[in-house]
């Protein structure tokens, strides 16, 4: 059975509503306190002094404070938005402003409240976990830290050649990521992807030698299958499943999250804001920049997109309703699910950031949620969420030992 650390995001907020934008500066002038500059993104101006009233621009945003939200996956206690830094190397969405401007954006997050970080050996390869590792240094005893293993990368070209979780192999990549990461123990370690040539008994037992060495805290399972996460849980108890959910696609609801709830495992969701779909951000006439990645997947094909807009139009009247963003609202509305779901939306812009945390704020009576999530079921999403190669490499289970 699962605790709940937090009270959900199912109650009506009487906490008043700040100017996002001038909490944009004041973080602003934070991050040149410590990092003697602020980034290109950070150019804002404060409401009128002593006023409290939001400065009114595309939408009123909900007041981007310190997050102040906890929330249990198992029994590890993390930030109720994490981040994570799968763009931060500049090879998914296209280029960052610079490597110095990530380290600066996840020392910000800290400082606005957020503990929960999320990265991989795959995302880069290797170079996320090194901004991540430069970024948490400081503050590594305050902070949890989570990574992926699961791919065959060779460690000098980069290049991926497919999946690999032998024993052997992994206990290798680990300490790889012990060094990139500038930490002696990973917090939560994830299989990546089920590989289908070794058993997850035997993926479990290298996890378990490697959590009583002090490695390794927690574990968990990206994308697997149903079975094999009852045959990992039997060996080593899970903390957490990762898998893609957002109003964009709510697979996970049919089977995944009862299963979580059924085994006490908490659930992380990758993509929680589709990519970037459910922001309002995408249209069917999106320019995408060069290097972005985003158009090799079905439901952004044009068409798809504009399929699928009912959604985002849904959004868009919440967030008028509730003084947020569309963005805001589709976080919230998987806060609101259960109190052991932690989305950690991936950004590389300051705006994202606190917009993003923001979304704590954002509450919904019963009704209303029962409101909402009738209004999104009734919407049918046009496309698969993956290219097929990756969408085969979804729901995978282990061969038997």
């Amino acid at each position: 059975m699962h605790e709940q650390d937090s009270t959900p995001n199912s109650s009506p907020t009487d906490r008043g509503r700040r100017g996002f934008l001038g909490a944009a500066a004041l973080a602003a002038t934070s991050l040149m306190a410590v990092t003697g500059a602020a980034p290109a993104q950070a150019h804002a101006a404060p409401p009128a002094k002593g006023t409290g009233a939001p400065v009114r621009g595309r939408h009123q945003v909900t007041a981007a404070i310190t997050q102040t939200g906890r929330r249990r996956l198992g029994s590890l206690k993390v930030s109720s938005i994490g981040l994570g830094t799968q763009t931060m190397p500049g090879n998914l969405y296209g280029p960052v402003t610079s490597r110095k401007d990530m380290v600066a954006l996840i020392r910000t997050a800290v400082g606005q409240g957020v503990t929960f970080f999320d990265t991989a050996e795959a995302y880069g390869p290797f170079e996320s976990e090194r901004i991540v590792g430069e970024a948490l240094r400081p503050v590594r005893d305050k902070v949890v830290i989570a990574t992926k293993f699961g791919w065959d990368i060779d460690p000098d070209t980069g290049a991926v050649t497919g999946l690999n979780s032998r024993p052997d192999h992994i206990r290798r990549v680990v300490d790889g990521m012990l060094k990139r990461l500038r930490t002696d123990h990973i917090d939560l370690l994830y299989q990546h992807r089920v590989d289908p040539t070794v058993p997850i008994e035997d993926v479990a037992d290298t996890v378990k030698d490697l959590v009583a060495q002090g490695k390794v805290l927690h574990w968990g399972l990206s994308e697997p299958g149903l079975g094999t996460v009852r045959r990992a849980h039997a060996i080593l108890p899970l903390t957490a499943i990762q898998n893609e959910y957002s109003t964009l696609w709510r697979g996970p609801e049919e089977n995944v999250l009862p299963l979580c709830e059924e085994l006490g495992i908490g659930f992380v969701c990758w993509a929680p804001l589709g990519m970037g779909f459910t922001t309002g951000a995408m249209s069917p006439y999106f320019p995408f920049a060069e290097g972005d990645f985003r158009p090799v997947f079905p439901r952004n094909s044009r068409d798809n997109l504009a399929a699928n807009m009912p959604l985002v139009q849904l959004l868009q009247e919440w967030a008028v309703r509730k003084g947020a963003t569309p963005g805001q609202i589709d976080l919230a509305w998987l806060l609101a699910q259960k109190p052991w779901i932690v989305p950690i939306p991936s950004t590389t812009r300051l705006s994202h950031l606190l917009e993003n945390i923001g979304a704590e704020e954002v509450r919904f009576s019963p009704d209303e949620l029962q409101e909402l999530n009738a209004a999104v079921a009734r919407i049918t999403i046009h496309g698969d969420r993956l290219p097929p190669a990756a969408l085969a490499m979804t729901g995978v289970e282990a061969p038997p030992r």
